[in-house]
């Protein structure tokens, strides 16, 4: 993947909408590129001020706002440029006020999924935001129009680990396949329970199968007090024999040689001889000599 290509998808990488292979592709060349990496820290800022801000767009002017921008970014893309970076910065100048230019930007990408109040009916409390879906639009001989909406309220659940609504929501986000982020902020707020049966399993459960490497590294980090635990090392010497990210690869060397026993010599020497990595290689060598046990024994 080129730089330019890593940029063109940084916005739909923060907002959960990449397919996983691309996903991954993203974040390889991310940990390799510092340009691309700073690009990035500054798109995640301009992401988090968009949560802060509350958007309230004009009836169908903020859509049409959200329709003209993604029309060009597709063209733009389509023709191989990178453009619509200018475009947009130049798009966002004329508003004075960098609140006000947040506003219209997050009005823009949110329209086609907020219903106005005015188009509730009196239905719900006022000022709820509501996220809707037009299923259908029809019209009759009165020149009347009838739109059909399927509506979803957002509310905000506030407690603490304690609080087993909380932690359940956390641990069903940590399996949310549409948004890596999501699933990160979970783990890294889950992993501060580890005494929990519930919250280890779904540590381990993202360790093993989330598609995302950013994602099992942090679940990899969760684990670490809880490295002697029988089911937690099984889980890490599987996830040091088949996982493809040899960062997750060598946390799983460090957190298993916290307590050595047999089994882990003879995982390490095995893997010694099939491993690519030259980094991963080597920890393994090092962590065999720390326990005494020779390399080229099988």
């Amino acid at each position: 993947m080129t730089c330019r290509d890593a940029l063109d998808r940084l916005p739909l990488y923060l907002y959960g909408e990449l397919p996983p292979q691309e996903e991954e592709d993203l974040e390889a060349h991310l940990h390799a590129c510092a340009s691309c990496q700073g690009e990035y820290a500054a798109y995640r800022q301009i992401s988090q001020a968009l949560d802060r801000v509350r958007a309230e767009p004009e009836p169908f002017s903020a859509s049409q706002c959200r329709r003209e921008l993604m029309a060009r970014i597709r063209s733009e893309h389509a023709a191989g440029r990178p453009g619509w970076r200018e475009w947009l910065r130049r798009s966002l100048q004329p508003l004075a006020k960098p609140a006000g230019a947040l506003a219209m930007l997050a009005a823009g990408f949110v329209a086609g999924y907020w219903t106005p109040e005015w188009a509730r009916n009196g239905d719900g409390p006022a000022g709820e935001p509501v996220l809707a879906a037009i299923r259908s639009v029809r019209t009759d001989d009165a020149g009347g129009v009838s739109i059909s909406l399927d509506e979803t309220r957002r509310r905000t659940v506030r407690g603490d680990l304690r609080d087993r609504r909380i932690a359940q929501l956390l641990m069903a986000a940590v399996r949310d396949q549409a948004d890596p982020g999501l699933r990160v902020e979970s783990i890294d707020i889950l992993r501060r329970q580890p005494e929990s049966a519930e919250i280890r399993q779904a540590l381990l459960w993202a360790l093993e199968h989330d598609p995302n490497p950013g994602v099992r590294l942090k679940a990899i980090e969760g684990l670490k007090p809880m490295a002697g635990d029988a089911e937690v090392r099984k889980t890490l010497m599987r996830a040091l024999q088949h996982d493809n990210n040899a960062g997750v690869r060598v946390l799983a060397i460090d957190l298993l040689v916290q307590h050595r026993d047999d089994q882990v010599a003879a995982v390490l020497q095995g893997l010694v001889g099939r491993e690519d990595n030259q980094y991963v290689r080597m920890r393994c060598k090092n962590a065999l000599e720390e326990m005494s046990a020779s390399v080229g024994a099988f």
